[in-house]
């Protein structure tokens, strides 16, 4: 969890010193389609709009990525830096250009359906275990792809949009990675082990 907790560290250290310094960060989000932009690619998971925002995406992302690191340690940092990297070029792309988009909850939303589809994929009791924990725990997140549901929320729900998908992509592309089901093989020879067929009468026992 070392990693997760790092990562955590950082998005706070970020708000504490805006707050403190009574500065505004959001100019480090991403807008899309801009040069000045492009920065936020790299820059905006670190920035949130105020404490509510921060701590709203600080324990699905330790949760989730403290996860992925788990169990699936082998592709964890690939799946980390792709995940942020696919999901904020595609806002940049994608997204309204007269917002700013801020926020780590574009990356959850990837590490979310990324251990979702994963462990169905795989199909290891393990993973699915994994898979439907997610479900039961972030389940919600599913709504918040859809801006009709929230109206009069301020939210950048292509960040969630695209984070899911970059999760679904990562979670295929990485299927046969990591930890998989396992397979039985068995030999012709344990097919054809000489067996002795006793009987009750002595006479028709063979002798070794």
């Amino acid at each position: 969890m070392i990693f997760p907790f790092a990562v955590i560290a950082v998005m706070w250290l970020v708000k504490i010193v805006e707050f403190v310094t009574q500065s505004d960060f959001s100019e480090f989000g991403i807008l899309p389609l801009t040069k000045i932009g492009l920065l936020g690619i790299f820059t905006a998971p670190f920035i949130h709009a105020d404490f509510g925002h921060l701590m709203g995406n600080t324990i699905p992302m330790f949760v989730t990525l403290s996860i992925i690191f788990y169990f699936y340690r082998e592709i964890a940092f690939n799946v980390f830096f792709l995940v942020w990297l696919f999901t904020d070029v595609w806002v940049w792309t994608f997204a309204r250009g007269d917002s700013v988009h801020i926020g780590a909850s574009g990356l959850v939303y990837g590490f979310v359906s990324f251990l979702f589809l994963s462990g169905f994929i795989r199909r290891t009791a393990r993973l699915m275990a994994v898979s439907l924990l997610v479900v039961f725990l972030y389940g919600g997140f599913f709504w918040g792809m859809f801006p009709d549901f929230f109206p009069k929320r301020n939210i950048s729900w292509e960040s969630h949009l695209m984070g899911a998908i970059a999760g679904f992509v990562m979670a295929f592309y990485y299927r046969k990675k990591g930890m998989q089901r396992e397979v039985y093989h068995w030999d012709e020879d344990d097919n054809n082990t000489d067996i002795d067929y006793l009987t009750g009468d002595e006479e028709h026992q063979e002798k070794p």
